[in-house]
């Protein structure tokens, strides 16, 4: 993997594309859409991170947003029995932290060991 970007300057914070979808993730704890938005920023900058340490990234957001999105969906539902209303507020945690830690290893430009785990 070759590292296109320009590290970032000491106490600087840097805006790469990483960093950009995790926060919007994490702001859609506030703002809603975006998450969406993230997402889909995700898709479209898959093709030009290619290579690059921020592809394992884009690939963490995905999935982070696709198990976000399924889990929800559960947790509405089991809202009428009352037992979605822990899964709603343990899923919010989660997408929390896998955020948080994504940002923070973004801000490093360390690729996420393996995009496909479930914590980081």
């Amino acid at each position: 993997m070759t590292d296109q970007s320009p590290q970032p300057v000491s106490g600087g914070f840097d805006m790469n594309k990483a960093t950009i979808i995790s926060l919007l993730y994490i702001a859609s704890f506030v703002v809603g859409i975006t998450g969406l938005v993230g997402v889909i920023l995700a898709f479209v900058w898959k093709g030009e991170v290619a290579g690059t340490w921020e592809e394992s990234h884009l690939e963490f957001h995905i999935r982070t947003f696709v198990i976000g999105l399924i889990g929800s969906v559960i947790g509405i539902i089991l809202s009428v029995v009352l037992i979605g209303i822990p899964i709603l507020i343990a899923l919010a945690i989660w997408v929390l932290i896998r955020s948080i830690l994504a940002l923070l290893k973004a801000q490093k430009h360390e690729p996420i060991a393996d995009a496909k785990t479930w914590l980081v």
